[in-house]
């Protein structure tokens, strides 16, 4: 267990909620700050930053490269489960290193999704003999983007950028990924679901204990085996 930490959560949705509820169960000050508080990423500034440890962000991918860089100019770490904005990985990347500070981001901070893509690895060479693949995922009503990042990481993961994706939004289902893999001769089907946002907070707060004195720009994939 770390030493307690001072942390921001944007968004005061599902997820966002429940980061706060397991932060503060592990002995953490957790402040929420909602969409309305932080309009145009206004609430992040350094009077309101003074004293936090890191900020996690879980809003909308219109909004987050903006609470992004202005946390990046307060200096302050940040942990970010928002996707929809990777086509800026780049410049993020450069704004973190530049200001000295550090910055998770994950498709998914769930640790069985992050085993699931190392089976996705072992699953991937399939497609060079003779297979076809194909994903497909399916998420609550009111997810934002769609293909879901955690499908962008899977096709990443395989190889295969042009991979077909098909996504389903239904009720409240919290996360289903299926990968079909066809040949002539049999077919593989490997599934991961999430029965509750729970296993994806606590990923992202393990993420915040750990970013909190570290500098450099990570992927959640690369560093989950550490936490």
């Amino acid at each position: 267990m770390t030493a307690p930490l001072h942390i921001v959560v944007l968004g005061h949705g599902k997820t966002g909620s429940l980061v706060a509820e397991v932060a503060r169960e592990r002995g953490h000050q957790v402040q929420s700050v909602t969409s309305s508080q932080n309009r145009d990423a206004a609430w992040l500034k350094p009077e309101n930053l003074r004293d936090v440890d890191v900020v996690i962000d879980f809003t909308t991918p219109h909004v987050i490269l903006a609470n992004i860089e202005a946390a990046v100019r307060c200096g302050k770490a940040m942990v970010v489960g928002t996707t929809g904005w990777y086509s800026e990985l780049g410049c993020i990347r450069q704004g973190v290193e530049q200001a000295g500070t550090g910055l998770i981001f994950g498709a998914n901070f769930s640790y069985g999704v992050n085993l699931f893509f190392q089976i996705l690895k072992t699953a991937a060479p399939a497609l060079a003999h003779g297979y076809r693949g194909h994903i497909t995922e399916r998420h609550h009503i009111h997810k934002k983007d769609a293909p879901s990042g955690t499908a962008v990481a899977m096709r990443k993961v395989l190889g295969d950028e042009q991979l077909d994706i098909t996504s389903e939004r239904e009720g409240d289902t919290t996360g289903t990924h299926i990968l079909e893999l066809n040949s002539p001769g049999d077919r593989i089907i490997l599934t991961h679901e999430a029965k509750s946002r729970r296993t994806f907070a606590e990923g992202a707060v393990l993420a915040a204990e750990w970013i909190a004195d570290r500098q450099g720009f990570y992927d959640f994939k690369d560093i989950f085996a550490e936490l």
